[in-house]
């Protein structure tokens, strides 16, 4: 049996039947995030803002697996696009079961060059595009839905400067989680946030110029890949994840030990 045969005879199908909705899942953890849903079981509906290609291409691996997919281009800088997406998912795929709210910008630079428009872009899509997903996503989904942020190690941490922003966008993500648990929990809903640490992708990639600083951070040595992180949201999505709401789960090699 090859490691691949392998990797798919341990993936059990625990989420058929569900509908998924992953923004910002053309790329790294997104992209490995929808892969991980399908494989459970779920149909997947995926956002990108511009990388097309790229999106595309995870719909067909998808397909050509069995699975069901959906590419769905929106730009969440925008206000009404984080709502139009869970609207087209349900739409055209029938429910809405597991919103994973992925998409976001790695941004740092001292405090006295961050400017206006760059927090109103990072609050935006990492703060204001999850409040208004959730919004909608909940006039949708039944009972045992699940919303599951992806967030940063810098929730517990945040060893140097220059990462306010980054810190600040990030942090927020913990009170609204706990605020929608509170809320949606009567509902079964759960909310929960997945923390990463130093993840290899083309964002943070683990040959970078800050990588051996990151790597020097963990209690591991070394960074994670995307996939640690989709195994993680993949836990929270399925039954295992049915009495964990309104808290954050590091996936950090030991970053905030």
């Amino acid at each position: 049996m090859t490691s691949s045969s392998a990797r798919e005879a341990t993936v059990t199908k625990e989420l058929f039947g569900k509908v998924a909705l992953v923004t910002g899942g053309s790329r790294g953890i997104g992209a490995a995030t929808a892969r991980r849903l399908a494989e459970a079981g779920a149909a997947v509906a995926l956002t990108y803002a511009r990388s097309a290609g790229q999106a595309r291409a995870v719909v067909e691996r998808i397909e050509a697996d069995g699975g069901r997919a959906m590419a769905i281009q929106a730009d969440l800088t925008q206000p009404t696009t984080a709502a139009d997406a869970v609207e087209r998912t349900v739409q055209e795929l029938g429910r809405l079961d597991i919103l994973v709210n992925n998409a976001g910008f790695l941004t740092y630079g001292p405090l006295a060059e961050v400017s206006v428009e760059e927090l109103d872009r990072v609050l935006a899509v990492d703060v204001r595009s999850v409040f208004l997903a959730v919004q909608t996503a909940a006039r949708h989904m039944p009972g045992g839905g699940r919303v599951i942020s992806i967030g940063s190690c810098f929730n517990g941490r945040v060893p140097a400067s220059n990462f306010v922003l980054q810190a600040t966008a990030k942090s927020a993500l913990i009170g609204l989680t706990k605020g929608l648990a509170r809320e949606l929990g009567p509902r079964g809903i759960t909310v929960t946030v997945v923390d990463p640490g130093p993840v290899d992708t083309d964002m943070n990639p683990a040959d970078g110029d800050s990588a051996d600083f990151q790597r020097g951070l963990t209690a591991l040595g070394h960074f994670g890949q995307a996939e640690d992180i989709a195994a993680a949201v993949a836990y929270l999505a399925g039954p295992g994840g049915r009495f964990v709401t309104g808290t954050s789960l590091a996936v950090d090699g030991g970053y905030t030990a």
